[in-house]
């Protein structure tokens, strides 16, 4: 009885210590999870809203598919437009009423979310995608993961109309991050879900039956009437129709954008407009919470807004389809199409050219910012094409001219030419601005030591051009070689001032999208 007696006192104590060893390796692992920004602008200030990896990475790609792009038709604000009645139909979303009578019977019969059962997303290959991101040059990638619609494109808890439960059955979302980080690409959510909440309901002024113009009830996606099923109480579709009460909305929108932070681990969050819908304590709430997850994993996390919807000492600016005119102070990005309006899949989108598209980033990389392009799938999972294609014209040139890509800052000044400077209705200039070879870009490498300039287009050959700008006098400079980007053939030039001439060689040397020079300082 003694020794049986020791025994169990011995498991005993034993076992009194293993509880306590395991009771503090998880106060270890709890209290590694540090607070580190409270959720006041003050402490979110603190954070630094422009890691290196960012200003160094210059392009990314994300794209507008979901549960909308099943109709292959208008444009990717389907969903809203088929609840407007009264709009011209040779207006800004009047066709599209139009076409769901004639083609799925109408909203008395076929409504919205009858959409989820045809959405499959059959030929969606998270891997082959990530391959031709890869070969874009994109330096980070992802979805939408929420759109205005309230379909969410990864394996929600929160929200019960999401892609793993319902229509693809498909954790899209999480296929895709999983090939990104295995390929150290960045990640990026964005979200566009602030206005899904049916802001409407008591203004009958707003209601669908009164709605004659597409800006109309545009504080809530669907527009609201008793008779309409954007009026549900049903406990699940009300939550993809956004009829919620605004405490209970505020806080649905809240936990979606956590649990995506949680499950996927973003580098990058973005926002749409509207954000300024959403209370400012849920908005810094999010931004704490993103902040906290991201460093404590390691991560150097970003957020993003439009407009003014956060302050400009906590997330960077983004610019939709447009740019700065000049050199800005911070970091900002820019979301351009890759087609030439629209921005998920029709019948009737056709693709910008490479050439196009490259020289109106080469002056965003001039100005201190960033594109992120999208990409419009089909309803499939294919992504067309033509778009694959000007997405590998994208990746030759970027490869071609990597050094004066990726890592590159601003020089004194962004350049100068003659292209007629065209006003961006989001502000700023355009994002189709039409470049020739007679305008000039500028960036430098980090240490200031090499200069590129970029002639955006084919300059004649065998020509004599002057380059103005070329030297900082408050740095003393002087130049030690001067060489062609991409080409091993030798290039003559001269100094005089702070201008640099250089004669060009043969055509087939240079580029037809942007010949890029390169100037090294002694």
């Amino acid at each position: 009885m003694i020794r049986l007696k020791g025994r169990i006192y011995i498991v005993l104590v034993l076992s009194i210590a293993l509880t306590i060893a395991s009771c503090n390796n998880n106060k270890a692992k709890t209290d590694s999870k540090k607070v580190i920004f409270e959720p006041t602008w003050e402490s979110l200030a603190t954070h630094n809203t422009e890691p290196e990896w960012f200003k160094d990475s210059k392009f990314g790609i994300y794209f507008h598919w979901g549960l909308f792009t099943v109709p292959e038709y208008y444009d990717e604000k389907y969903p809203r437009w088929m609840y407007f009645e009264k709009l011209p139909v040779k207006g800004w979303g009047g066709p599209v009423r139009p076409y769901h009578n004639e083609t799925y019977g109408g909203i008395e019969n076929f409504n919205y979310h009858d959409f989820i059962p045809m959405f499959k997303a059959e030929k969606f290959n998270a891997a082959a995608w990530v391959d031709l991101f890869e070969l874009s040059g994109a330096k980070f990638a992802g979805p939408v993961a929420q759109h205005h619609d309230g379909f969410a494109m990864w394996d929600s808890e929160v929200n019960p109309f999401n892609a793993k439960d319902k229509g693809p059955h498909k954790d899209i979302t999480g296929e895709l991050f999983e090939e990104l980080k295995n390929r150290n690409i960045k990640t990026i959510a964005t979200f566009h879900h602030a206005r899904n909440l049916a802001r409407h309901a008591k203004d009958t002024t707003q209601w669908a039956d009164k709605c004659t113009a597409p800006m109309m009830s545009n504080n809530s996606y669907y527009p609201y009437h008793p008779q309409l099923i954007t009026s549900t109480k049903d406990p699940e579709l009300k939550y993809l129709y956004g009829n919620l009460s605004e405490q209970e909305f505020n806080d649905y929108w809240l936990n979606q954008v956590n649990e995506v932070v949680d499950k996927y681990a973003p580098d990058m969050i973005w926002f749409d407009s509207w954000l300024h819908l959403i209370p400012e304590n849920h908005r810094k709430k999010m931004v704490a919470h993103h902040f906290n997850s991201g460093i404590n994993r390691g991560q150097e996390p970003v957020v993003f807004y439009k407009q003014q919807d956060l302050p400009n000492n906590i997330g960077l600016l983004d610019i939709e389809q447009g740019g700065k005119k000049g050199i800005s102070e911070q970091y900002w990005l820019t979301d351009i199409t890759i087609t030439k309006w629209g921005w998920s899949y029709t019948d009737k989108l056709e693709c910008k050219s490479a050439e196009m598209l490259i020289r109106n980033m080469i002056d965003v990389w001039s100005k201190k910012g960033v594109v992120l392009l999208n990409v419009s799938p089909r309803a499939s999972g294919a992504i067309p094409n033509e778009q694959q294609d000007v997405l590998k014209s994208i990746g030759s040139w970027i490869k071609k001219h990597k050094e004066a890509v990726y890592g590159t800052r601003t020089h004194t000044t962004y350049g100068y030419g003659i292209a007629a400077s065209e006003d961006n209705v989001h502000g700023g200039q355009s994002a189709t601005m039409k470049y020739t070879k007679d305008d000039i870009r500028f960036t430098t490498s980090k240490d200031k030591k090499t200069l590129y300039i970029y002639i955006l287009g084919l300059p004649d050959e065998k020509m004599n051009i002057e380059i103005r700008h070329v030297i900082d006098n408050s740095k003393n400079q002087s130049i030690k070689n001067v060489a062609l980007v991409g080409s091993k053939t030798e290039i003559k030039w001269s100094i005089d001032g702070d201008n640099l001439t250089v004669t060009t060689p043969e055509a087939s040397e240079m580029d037809e999208i942007a010949t890029v020079f390169k100037v090294a300082f002694k």
